[in-house]
């Protein structure tokens, strides 16, 4: 019950990443130690998977996909989502610095660390890590699309919405952005339940799971140090994106004019600017900065306690 306990609240902590355009759950999985873990869980669900479910032998089967362990990650996954959702909505709109810089100091602090478990860096590990940043940056400087409701397509941005969420550095919620259709999932469709919607995504987010975690699993097994460089260059790269100070650019429909849902202009990106000066709110940011490394630093070292 205590391992369960812990992994759900690992879990909530990549759903409450996931909400977040610019920060992604991968990043808390990999920080928190449940990477590998989580990514061959969800490739055991194979060929031997379903021979085991159609044979009624139930207690192997839950033994080879890691249920218990499963089912607590994404427990805490969907309470976080649905849960924090509007929570996350009205921190944004009241305390953006505040809670920009929080989450800025959580992924710096995750660079240095998720880094340090390289075992021994070379040249192919150095280029791996370098390709990281530079994809990293090239998707936060990308203009977002119009938001579709088309089926076939809702199932793709779930699919690669999901890809991008097990990716530590790469966020779900900006590709989503990216793909036009964050407010319509993460906002909109959540917070009012529009089955319409979250059932194709949810076909997508399955497909997804599945398949890429075959393919991460396969790369990281066989090019562990290069896997891990390059997934800290995406964590560093979205640095960017998460960056405190900020001006919002806004989406606009095919007659130029600004997108409105809800009454409100939908942000398609953010652009990077100065603190306007050293008032007491910028030492505020910068105290919540430290906050947020010292996060990291924490669950670092449970999670080394936990693992000896």
């Amino acid at each position: 019950m205590r391992e369960f306990i812990i992994h759900t609240i690992k879990g909530i902590g990549m759903g409450a990443a996931n909400v977040i355009p610019g920060v992604s759950g991968g990043t808390i999985a990999l920080i928190t130690g449940i990477f590998e873990r989580l990514i061959n869980a969800l490739k055991s669900f194979g060929i031997t998977a379903i021979k085991l479910l159609f044979s009624g032998r139930i207690k192997e089967l839950f033994r080879h996909i890691d249920f218990y362990f499963l089912a607590a990650v994404l427990s805490g996954v969907v309470i976080a989502i649905f849960s924090l959702a509007r929570l996350f909505e009205f921190l944004f709109r009241s305390y953006p610095v505040y809670i920009w810089s929080y989450f800025f100091g959580l992924i710096l602090a995750s660079v240095f660390f998720v880094g340090g478990t390289v075992r021994r860096w070379s040249v192919a590990v150095i280029i791996s890590f370098t390709l990281g940043t530079f994809v990293a940056l090239i998707i936060s400087f990308l203009n977002p699309a119009i938001e579709n409701q088309n089926f076939f397509y809702l199932i793709l941005c779930g699919v690669a919405g999901v890809c991008s969420m097990i990716l530590p550095g790469i966020s779900g919620s900006f590709i989503l952005i990216l793909m036009g259709n964050y407010y319509l999932i993460v906002i909109d469709a959540v917070n009012n339940l529009r089955f319409e919607i979250l059932t194709p995504v949810a076909i997508g987010i399955v497909v997804g799971l599945i398949g890429f975690s075959h393919l991460l699993s396969w790369v990281y097994g066989r090019y562990r140090n290069q896997t891990i460089a390059l997934l800290t260059g995406f964590i560093l790269g979205s640095l960017l994106i998460i960056w405190p100070w900020k001006e919002k650019i806004y989406v606009l429909d095919t007659m130029g004019n600004v997108l409105m849902k809800a009454g409100e202009p939908v942000v398609a990106r953010y652009q990077a600017t100065l603190p306007e000066g050293m008032n007491i709110g910028f030492f505020i940011a910068l105290l919540i900065m430290v906050i947020g490394v010292a996060t990291i630093t924490l669950i670092e070292k449970l999670s080394l306690k936990e693992t000896k």
